[in-house]
């Protein structure tokens, strides 16, 4: 899931909900809208009452807005967790668990090599003599 794209539609879609609640609510007080679906008198037109209404959700949009691109930013953030199996090693890439090493090519088209590091060589000498020295032993 490539969130992180995606994330300012998430945002934008959220701003265009909010924005028709706000349509809707100027529409409700200056056409006949709002009798029509909640029944009732209409009452006199005036621009008061939809624009606390605007104010008012304006507000509550503020506040989802942070919320939601916090909550956006924390899932962007834990997509970019490589999972690794704690058993054999191999890496979750897209739906399959494959080698580090298919990993490397098929994600970034990097090509591996094998080598020892100097910690896991030095381990090796040491188990190679150890292997040794009961070999020789009568």
């Amino acid at each position: 899931m490539k969130l992180h794209k995606s994330r300012s539609w998430v945002l934008g879609y959220e701003g265009v909900g909010f924005g028709m609640i706000i349509v809707f609510s100027w529409l409700r007080e200056f056409t006949r809208l709002g009798p029509l679906l909640y029944g009732g008198e209409s009452h006199e037109r005036s621009w008061r009452d939809p624009a606390i209404e605007t104010l008012l959700i304006m507000a509550v949009w503020g506040v989802v807005f942070i919320f939601t691109n916090r909550l956006l930013g924390h899932v962007v953030y834990l997509e970019g967790f490589l999972r690794v199996c704690s058993w054999c090693r191999k890496i979750g890439y897209k739906d399959t668990w494959i080698p580090l090493e298919e990993y490397f090519r098929r994600g970034f088209h990097v090509g591996t090599t094998h080598g020892v590091c100097p910690e896991c060589f030095e381990k090796l000498k040491e188990e190679t003599s150890q292997f040794r020295r009961k070999d020789l032993e009568p």
